[in-house]
């Protein structure tokens, strides 16, 4: 039976340390290993951990190229890096935009640089241990309000419009790894609102029962990605599995 090797990045937050935990607890893959910006507190015995500034392409780079080196095809890697809000180097502090007038220069960077960049250069580097003669999967944690046509409320200009950058370079991807990489399936997951720091300062306005665990998103996201294939993607699906709108 094959194993493949699992990678998570941005393992450091909550979702991302779920996500390596049930990976490796699962006993599916043949490596489990997780990047991020710093160790976590408690870190699992048996997964194999690096720390990198995503920022730093070079430094990307490097990585992927040693996992390509240790050997084995990988059959899934996670994209958890990603902002709603952040303090900036300045003591700035970054929130969704309410009206027009909230739109600022230094932000719209911040958002686009956080949520759609980064992970494209980690979309450009990983593609060479996902590709190979077995499926596999690459998701990127992305958001239903990055809709285009699902956007009745308007507001979070930023947010939105850096999510809906990342579906797009996602589709892009996946019609191009559909001539040389036909067996790698790209999702775009929307995990609903989950109690991490990501969303702390909205779970107030959460309506009863819909804010979740990091264990229930994840799971179902492992639940659901089993069934998706290359050649139907990309994917842009809800915690339940339900198709959005790009």
């Amino acid at each position: 039976m094959f194993k493949g090797n699992a990678l998570v990045i941005g393992a450091s937050g909550g979702i991302g340390k779920t996500l390596v935990k049930k990976l490796y607890e699962s006993g599916e893959y043949g490596h489990v290993y997780a990047v991020s910006r710093s160790l976590p507190i408690s870190p699992i015995e048996g997964v194999q951990y690096h720390t990198l500034d995503s920022e730093n392409e070079n430094l990307v780079a490097q990585y992927c190229q040693q996992l390509k080196q240790v050997g084995g095809q990988f059959s899934l890697v996670v994209c958890c890096i990603g902002a709603l809000h952040a303090v900036g180097a300045d003591g700035q502090k970054f929130m969704p935009e309410k009206r027009l007038e909230d739109i600022q220069q230094e932000q719209l960077s911040f958002y686009f640089n956080t949520n759609a960049v980064l992970p494209a250069i980690w979309l450009k580097h990983v593609e060479p241990i996902l590709k190979g003669a077995e499926p596999s999967k690459l998701v990127f944690f992305s958001a239903r309000v990055g809709s285009i046509t699902d956007n009745n409320l308007g507001g979070w200009y930023g947010y939105r419009a850096s999510k809906s950058a990342l579906n797009m370079i996602i589709k892009c991807a996946q019609i191009e790894c559909q001539r040389r990489a036909k067996n790698i399936s790209l999702i775009s997951y929307h995990p609903g609102t989950v109690e991490t720091e990501l969303s702390r300062p909205f779970q107030s306005k959460v309506p009863k029962g819909k804010l979740f665990t990091t264990d229930f998103t994840v799971t179902q996201l492992l639940n659901i990605i089993p069934n998706l294939t290359a050649d139907t993607g990309p994917h842009y699906i809800d915690w339940q599995g339900s198709v959005i709108p790009w």
